[in-house]
Order: structure tokens, then sequence, then C-alpha cells
């Protein structure tokens, strides 16, 4: 019994903070945009296996229609093969049904891989797309030079799209034990991303799930666990909102008017976080 208790202890402790998941279901609606998101993902394991197969169990009952992708799409030997065994097998089901993969560059990933048609780079280390009221900003952290400071502002600035979501690899704010934050990057990246009204901020790198309170009006999440896995690595901050760091993850986004819906979903189907941002008609959003 006293092995049992501490156990519970034990599991309670690694996923503290988590909301529940009745208390914001994703919605689904007809006319919403509703998109999953994962990193570090391309290990061609079974893990990465397993979470390619809950993603087409969710898909069944929430239609997403696109993946973004946080980097370290493809570890180690990076030829024509390993990209058959460690994306178009593990996604072979929502390739099929037309779902689009859309990558950030992470540290692992071959820069060539940028012309890979199934990443949706357009040869491109950073890039932009819109879906419905979202534009999303795709950045190539490894290398944040001026020039790509300079398009990011442009970029930005010209948005007009209701929602501003930005990813890219490295996490402004972790707190895994293996990597952490950039704060190098943090100090170039978050003067844009507040100045011109940022909801949301993507990363992976750090093999867990994180959530933190929204910073500077931003929410930040960590889902660098779609094929590797960092067990126990996650040492939570007072800014962190929720983590998750015993199996594999993915996250799954609904964005329906001025609300963005989320739940983060382990490789056995476990909700292990879930929430709503408000969008705000000022530069600042919060998760409820």
């Amino acid at each position: 019994m006293r092995r049992l208790a501490l156990a519970l202890l034990l599991w309670a402790a690694a996923i503290s903070s988590v909301a529940p998941a009745a208390q914001s279901a994703l919605p689904g609606r007809p006319d919403s945009l509703k998109f999953a998101a994962m990193g570090d993902t391309g290990t061609g394991n079974r893990a990465q296996y397993d979470v390619g197969q809950q993603l087409v169990s969710a898909r069944a009952r929430f239609p997403f229609e696109l993946v973004i992708m946080l980097g370290d799409n493809m570890y180690g030997r990076q030829q024509r093969q390993d990209f058959i065994v460690k994306f178009e097998r593990p996604y072979a089901a929502l390739l099929s049904a037309g779902v689009g993969f859309y990558a950030a560059l992470g540290n692992h990933d071959n820069p060539a891989n940028t012309q890979y048609e199934g990443f949706h780079m357009g040869g491109a280390r950073y890039y932009t797309f819109a879906r419905k009221n979202t534009r999303f900003f795709v950045l190539d952290s490894n290398q944040m030079d001026p020039r790509q400071l300079a398009w990011l502002d442009d970029a930005l600035k010209q948005s007009k799209d209701d929602w501003k979501i930005c990813y890219f690899h490295h996490p402004l704010y972790s707190d895994g034990g293996r990597h952490g934050p950039d704060v190098q990057l943090r100090v170039a990246l978050e003067p844009l991303l507040v100045k011109y009204g940022v909801n949301v901020v993507l990363a992976g790198h750090d093999h867990i799930y994180e959530r933190f309170l929204p910073q500077k009006g931003i929410t930040y999440f960590v889902s660098g666990a779609g094929g590797e896995l960092a067990k126990g690595d996650t040492r939570p901050s007072a800014a962190s909102a929720a983590h998750f760091d015993q199996d594999q993850s993915f996250l799954l986004v609904e964005v329906a008017g001025d609300d963005l819906f989320f739940q983060a979903v382990s490789r056995t189907g476990v909700i292990v976080d879930s929430g709503v941002i408000r969008r705000q008609s000022t530069s600042t959003t919060g998760a409820l």
C-alpha cells in the first residue's frame, strides 16, 4: 500500500498544474482552424509511430487540416530512405488524407531539408503562411541573423490577421533540464513579438511538454516530445503553468474566433493539459 501511495504521489507531481480536460474541451466548430503541433519527431522508433497512430485517432474526432513541426524533424542520417522511415511511414494515414505538414528547422536537421516537398518550406529557412484568421511565422532559430530579424519585423508589421502564431525550434522559455531557455534568442526576438502583438509561440528542443503563464502578454509552449523523450527532465519554475515529461506527446489547437483552445495529448491518448486563450484587443493575451 505504501508503494502504491508513493507511486500515486509521484504521478500527481508529474502532471501538477494540469488543467482538467473537461473544463476546456475542443469545441470542434465547423468554421474553425484546427491543427496539431509537435517537435523532435524524426527518430523512426516505435514511440514516433505510436504518436502517429494517436494523431490519426485524434483526427477522427477533431479533423485538423495541418501539422506544424517544431524542428528536429529528422535525426541521424537524412537520405531519401530516412524520409520514408522517419516521416512518410509514421504519418502515412495523415498524408494520404491530405493533411499538410509545415516544418521549422532544428539543430539536427540538414538545412537542405528545406527542399523536401513534404515539409512545405519552399526552399526557405523562414517563411509565413495564413489559414483563416491566423497567420503563422516560421523561423530558423539555428541562425537568427539580422536579415531574418528584418524579415520578421516586416512580416509582422504587414500582418492584419487576428491571430499571430510564431514557431521555431529553440524555446525562449523552458524548464527542461537538458537545454532550458535560449536567453540570447529571447533578447533578439521577444521585443518584436511583443511589439506586434504575437499571441502564441511554440518551440521544441527540450523533449518535454510545457506551457507557461503569459509572458509580456504571450503564451509560450514547448512541445518537443513527438518522438524523443527526456523523462523526468522538467524542473518547473514559478512561470510554468503545466508540464508533462512522462511520455511522448503532441498538441491539438483550435482557433475559433477570439478563442484559441488547446489540448496536450500523450502517446497513449491521455489529455495531460488543456485550456483556452482569449485574444485581447491589445497585444496581451492570457490563458484562462
